[in-house]
């Protein structure tokens, strides 16, 4: 479910929504990139980048300019997979989350 910019933590808990959110997306396309059963030219480029974002939601609110870097290696290393391309979305979604607040 997506939330507004003006997030508020998940109720019961002191998460951020942004990160619960972002954490859930990462974890479901490293799961369908290592179903994935077809080998690409950057595949590992899209591991080593799920794997930095995965690390950097464990700390709390990720740096929002890293984010947006590591959604571009890995939208470069997966966008022609269009099976890949429902997870990648979701990621790229909660990414959005944590930009400035759109006018």
């Amino acid at each position: 479910m997506l939330r507004s910019l003006g997030q508020r933590p998940v109720t019961g808990s002191d998460e951020d929504s942004r990160v619960a959110e972002l954490r859930t997306a990462v974890s479901r396309l490293r799961r369908e990139l290592a179903a994935h059963p077809a080998e690409f030219p950057d595949r590992a480029i899209a591991e080593d980048e799920l794997a930095a974002l995965a690390a950097m939601v464990v700390t709390g609110a990720p740096e929002t300019p890293r984010l947006r870097r590591s959604l571009l290696l890995i939208a470069g290393a997966i966008g022609s997979v269009s099976a890949l391309s429902p997870g990648l979305t979701q990621v790229r979604d909660a990414v959005e989350m944590f930009g400035e607040p759109r006018r």
